[in-house]
C-alpha cells in the first residue's frame, strides 16, 4: 500500500465532521459492544492520538485535542466524550499490513545499483494522469533528468517501495537517507496479487508480498510484465527532519506508531480518528488505533492497513496480513449523534 497518497487532499476532504460519502451506513454502539475494548492499554493510544490531533480543525476536536493533555485516565477520556460509529457495517473490514522497508543503495549507479528512486517530475500536475508504469519503462522519460534519490540494487524492491510509500535507505559508504511519498502518475493502483489470482497462479488465501516476490525472482521475464501490470508510479522525496527512532511521516506529515497508526479511507473515517479494530485471523487483534495514514488501494469504510513498522522483521508480518473483522470509528458526541438520520 502507498503511504500517503494525495496527502493534502486527503487531509482536507477527511476534517469535515464525519465521512464524505453519503452511501454509508451509520450506527452508533455502546463501549460495552466493542470486543476486548476494556483490555487495552488506552494510554498508548491516546499517545498516539495527541501526536496528530493539533491537526484537526474542526471545531468539535479542537476542544477535545485541549482536553487530551491533561488526561491521567484515557480509558475514561475515550469513554467519555467520544461515541463508537460502525460505518458501513454490511460487511466484514479487510485489515492488511504495511511497514517501512530498510533496503541498500547508492547515490550513484553502478553494475549493481542500477533501479533508481525518482522525485517527482516539476511538469506532474497531482489528480491529472501522466505516463502509466509500463510507459514510463518503455519510453524512458525520467532518465537522464536528474531526478534519482539514490539507485537500489533490486527491481522488485523499488515496486514494493513503491508499495509501501517510504523507507530507509543503506548507502555503501554507511550513511542512511529516509524517502517518503512525494506525488504519483495520476493512475489507480491495480494489485498485482489479483493478477496472479487472475492468471490461476495462485489462490486468493495463497498470495501474500513474499510469495508475490519469490515469484517474480523465480520467473524473471514474467515477473518484469507483471511489475508493469500496475499503471500507478510514485516518486518520492528526501526525508532530513524525521528522528531515527521515529516511524515515517503519514498523511498528515506526522511520525506513524508501529501497531497504533492505521490507514484508512478518508472518505469514510476522518484522518486523525481514533478507531476501534477487531482483526481475526490467526493473529486476532483488539485494539484502539488512530487513523493517520491513507493508502491508493485502501478504499472503502470497512477497510484498513495497520503498521507494523521498519524493516525485515516488520515486513514479514505485515505482508501475510489479510484478515476480515470489523473497525469502529470513535467521534466526538456531537458529530456522531449528527450523522443519524432524521426521525
Amino acid at each position: 500500500m502507498i503511504r500517503g497518497l494525495g496527502a493534502a487532499i486527503c487531509l482536507a476532504l477527511a476534517m469535515s465532521a464525519g465521512p464524505a460519502r453519503p452511501d454509508a451506513t451509520i450506527d452508533i454502539l455502546k463501549f460495552s459492544d466493542l470486543k476486548g475494548w476494556g483490555g487495552d492499554d488506552h494510554a498508548a493510544a491516546l499517545a498516539v492520538f495527541r501526536n496528530t490531533c493539533p491537526d484537526l480543525p474542526d471545531p468539535a476536536w479542537a476542544s477535545l485535542c485541549a482536553l487530551a493533555e491533561s488526561q491521567t485516565d484515557a480509558r475514561r477520556f475515550f469513554e467519555l466524550f467520544f461515541r463508537p460509529v460502525l460505518i458501513g457495517g454490511g460487511a466484514p473490514a479487510l485489515f492488511t499490513g504495511y511497514f517501512e522497508p530498510e533496503l541498500r543503495g547508492a547515490r550513484k549507479p553502478d553494475a549493481l545499483f542500477r533501479h533508481p528512486i525518482y522525485r517527482k517530475p516539476p511538469e506532474l500536475v497531482a489528480g491529472q494522469p501522466w505516463y502509466s508504469r509500463r510507459e514510463i519503462h518503455e519510453t524512458g522519460v525520467l532518465r537522464g533528468r536528474g531526478l534519482e534519490i539514490a539507485w537500489l540494487d533490486d527491481p522488485v524492491d523499488l515496486f514494493f517501495l513503491q508499495v509501501q510509500g517510504s523507507g530507509r535507505i543503506r548507502l555503501t559508504d554507511g550513511s542512511a537517507i529516509r524517502v517518503g511519498y512525494g506525488g504519483k502518475n495520476g493512475h489507480d493502483y491495480r494489485s498485482i496479487g489479483q493478477e496472479l489470482v487472475r492468471r490461476g497462479i495462485y489462490t486468493p488465501h495463497q498470495v501474500s508480498a513474499q510469495v508475490i516476490r519469490a515469484w517474480v525472482k523465480r520467473n524473471p521475464e514474467e515477473g518484469r510484465d507483471l511489475l508493469l501490470h500496475n499503471p500507478s508510479f510514485v516518486f518520492f522525496r528526501e526525508l532530513g527532519n524525521v528522528p531515527s527512532d521515529k516511524g515515517p511521516l503519514g498523511a498528515m506529515n506526522r511520525s506513524v506508531t508501529p501497531m497504533r497508526t492505521i490507514a484508512v479511507d478518508p472518505d469514510y473515517v476522518p484522518l486523525g480518528a481514533p478507531v476501534w479494530i477487531e482483526k481475526g485471523g490467526r493473529t486476532p487483534l483488539h485494539r484502539l488505533m488512530v487513523a493517520q495514514d491513507t493508502g491508493s488501494a485502501i478504499k472503502g469504510a470497512q477497510r484498513a492497513d495497520i503498521f507494523y513498522g521498519t524493516g525485515a522483521a516488520a515486513g514479514d508480518q505485515a505482508g501475510r496480513i489479510r484478515d476480515r473483522g470489523r473497525m469502529v470509528v470513535l467521534l466526538p458526541i456531537e458529530t456522531a449523534l449528527a450523522m443519524l438520520p432524521e426521525g
